[in-house]
């Protein structure tokens, strides 16, 4: 799985709230979606999302994790706009 496409996937569940929502934006399925937040967890060691059927929140990790990689995300948008 690509660790950028999991990053991207992980701050769009969370702008959007929602695995449906981000999955919808993002033109793949929830699984997928979840698949790519899970790999992340996997990778990482830590639970970055809180779930139940009705609510979806950061952890603390996760929201440490979410901040450093919005930066990231957004800095390499900027550099391929620039070229």
């Amino acid at each position: 799985m690509d660790a950028l496409t999991s990053l991207r996937v992980f701050r769009d569940v969370v702008k959007a709230g929602s695995f449906v929502k981000a999955a919808e934006r993002l033109d793949i399925s929830t699984a997928m979606t979840s698949k790519h937040v899970a790999n992340l967890e996997r990778q990482l060691g830590v639970r970055l999302l809180n779930r139940t059927t009705r609510h979806l929140s950061l952890t603390e990790a996760g929201s440490v994790y979410y901040e450093q990689c919005r930066e990231a995300l957004d800095i390499l948008q900027a550099a391929e706009v620039a070229v």
